[in-house]
């Protein structure tokens, strides 16, 4: 596998996995803000969507023509992590395949080495190839997965990649709980050992 197809199929995996945080949710949990900030599930999916559009169209002179309101001049600041009450979850899932779907087109029709001018970065960094591009999005979207990763387990408990992810270690409800309960000990201990 060429080093292109690598990538591709790594960013193609971490969007599915974005997108599977929302299965088995109701609309008041996948748009309920988790953090401070206002951090929400469907949110992520409608960052990731919209600036994968804008890395891979406009910056390779691609433009999907998709027009994304949360990006006017006039906007609210932040408009696209969150979903309005007016914007269903159904077109924010249809964003993000409409994202993927334009984005694997330029993946597909351009070599790694593609020129592209991202105008939102400064001037000194702003000239890039596919492959800078590709990698910035594999770790963006790997970045807000991780921001799901956690907003799932606050909401409902659930971890990982499913039930069946090799990565989580089998635990009773009490293994669990005794595991927990080391971390904090742990934590508590060094908190005390250095007095902060």
């Amino acid at each position: 596998m060429d080093d292109k197809a690598i990538l591709h199929r790594y960013l193609r995996t971490r969007r599915g996995q974005l997108l599977a945080k929302l299965d088995g949710l109701g609309e008041y949990e996948a748009r309920r803000p988790m953090t401070s900030t206002g951090t929400n599930l469907l949110g992520l999916v409608k960052h990731v969507a919209s600036v994968e559009l804008g890395y891979f169209g406009e910056v390779f002179g691609r433009p999907s023509g998709r027009h994304l309101p949360w990006f006017d001049d006039a906007a609210e600041p932040d408009a696209d992590m969150w979903a309005t009450a007016g914007e269903t979850r159904d077109e924010t899932v249809e964003l993000h395949r409409f994202s993927a779907t334009h984005s694997d087109a330029t993946i597909g029709s351009l070599p790694l080495d593609a020129p592209g001018v991202v105008p939102w970065w400064p001037e000194e960094r702003r000239h890039v190839t596919l492959q800078q591009i590709l990698v910035h999005m594999c770790a963006e979207t790997a970045q807000h997965l991780g921001h799901a990763d956690i907003l799932r387990e606050l909401i409902d408990g659930a971890v990982g990649q499913g039930p069946s992810d090799p990565n989580l270690p089998v635990r009773s409800a009490a293994e669990q709980s005794a595991h927990v309960d080391r971390i904090e000990a742990a934590a508590r201990e060094a908190a005390a050992r250095t007095g902060t």
